[in-house]
């Protein structure tokens, strides 16, 4: 193996000559909870757990077609998420619209963080429903940016687009964003 005997890529895994549930597991162990994170924050926490081991499963039984981007299996599962959210776009447009109505709960320590949480549990709602009015394909992107941290050369692989393209979504979800978010502002309340 390339990297060191004690930790593998995932490459390295998930084309290994060993057992492949044993190689295969390691990849599990890496990158579940961060995959879950991500799909907790798109489709929320209940359905999230169910979609990632669906990631998993649907990522075991293709391992033998994974083409390493890099080091990372991260981008490829993101992919099959993202997939797969794509299936569940009327339970997500049902939770960004509950969200728009329910703050998340505060856990601030200190003044700073309590003035700022404030200021975040008021705005959600308007992102949230913001959000829901995307088109998917900005929503995709920008979610995959913002919430999974992938690069935009990532993204467009993983959707099959130009990085262009990529950009542009991001770019006009990102305007859209900021242009309710200041229109809710400029309103008294």
């Amino acid at each position: 193996m390339g990297t060191s005997a004690l930790t593998p890529t995932d490459a390295e895994l998930l084309g290994a000559r060993i057992d492949p549930q044993v190689a295969f597991a390691q990849v599990f162990d890496r990158h579940f909870l961060t995959l879950y994170r991500f799909l907790a924050r798109r489709v929320g926490p209940t359905d999230a757990e169910d979609i990632a081991v669906e990631v998993f499963t649907i990522a075991f039984r293709q391992r033998g077609d994974y083409v390493a981007l890099g080091t990372s299996a991260l981008p490829w599962l993101y992919g099959i998420a993202n997939n797969l959210v794509s299936r569940h776009r009327r339970s997500e447009q049902r939770y960004l619209n509950a969200l728009r109505r329910v703050p998340e709960a505060p856990s601030p320590a200190t003044e700073e963080e309590i003035v700022a949480r404030t200021d975040a549990d008021r705005l959600w709602p308007v992102v949230a429903a913001a959000l829901a009015r995307l088109s998917d394909d900005e929503r995709d992107a920008l979610l995959l940016f913002v919430w999974a941290d992938l690069r935009y050369a990532d993204i467009a692989q993983l959707v099959g687009v130009p990085v262009g393209t990529v950009r542009s979504r991001i770019n006009r979800a990102r305007h859209r964003l900021k242009t309710e978010i200041t229109t809710w502002n400029q309103i008294p309340s």
